[in-house]
């Protein structure tokens, strides 16, 4: 029993340094870097090692990934929502391109274009943390389309944004860039509620579709029914 206790913290004191090792690798030469005999020379540990605790290259990038979001995740998890659901999202996009230009070797595997397989488990709790901000929006009444499209949006530009950013020299970045990207995604997503009444009716559609979750009083065929109808009206136009 101590033998093999003594085994998984050994694979466990490994993986910690083989995951370091090939971030300061990535930070100092990009992805390119990463290669097995850099990986194992500079963790101390022998190449089949690598290949035994995280498979091919592809498992070691996202493992590297989910490593240095992990932290990035917990907190985002953990902080106090902003009582306007608008300026948690607004917040959020902020904490979101401030930790991708001060990762970008993280930011470059996890948005890495026509890499095969599902993203990383800390990519989609990101994903999860983000849909939730959206659907306190579309609670308060005031997301003008279905919670999926607007989740997809955010993301899509959030990552062009940052990328944007990461390929342009750091003194010759826009400073202005994030904030008028953010502006312009939330122009599209949300509906001024000091504006004039809206004369669709999707943004009450995507409200109540927000939270068919706690009506209870609701058979589980009628919420189907429900759900159908209500994103429908969210999306006269598909």
């Amino acid at each position: 029993m101590a033998a093999e206790s003594n085994s998984e913290t050994e694979a466990l004191d490994a993986r910690t340094r083989i995951l370091d090792a090939a971030s300061m690798l990535i930070a100092s030469g990009g992805i390119t870097a990463l290669t097995t005999r850099a990986v194992a020379a500079a963790a101390g540990v022998q190449p089949p090692t690598l290949y035994r605790l995280f498979g091919e290259k592809r498992g070691l990038l996202d493992a590297v990934a989910e490593h240095g979001l992990a932290a990035f995740i917990a907190h985002k998890v953990a902080a106090e929502p902003h009582a306007d659901p608008v300026q948690d999202l607004r917040d959020a996009w902020d904490t979101y391109v401030t930790f991708g230009l001060a990762n970008p070797a993280v930011f470059a595997i996890m948005n890495e274009v026509g890499a095969a397989g599902a993203q990383s488990a800390a990519a989609l709790a990101g994903i999860a943390v983000l849909r939730k901000r959206v659907e306190r929006i579309a609670r308060a009444g005031r997301l003008k389309m279905p919670v999926e499209r607007a989740v997809a949006l955010v993301h899509a530009t959030g990552v062009g944004t940052v990328l944007t950013l990461l390929a342009a020299h750091e003194k010759e970045r826009d400073p202005h860039l994030s904030t008028t990207a953010r502006e312009a995604v939330l122009a599209a997503l949300v509906l001024d509620s000091s504006g004039p009444r809206h004369e669709s009716a999707a943004p009450f559609a995507v409200a109540l579709r927000a939270h068919l979750g706690s009506a209870d009083a609701l058979s589980p065929g009628e919420r189907l029914l429900l759900t159908e109808l209500l994103d429908r009206l969210a999306a006269p136009d598909c």
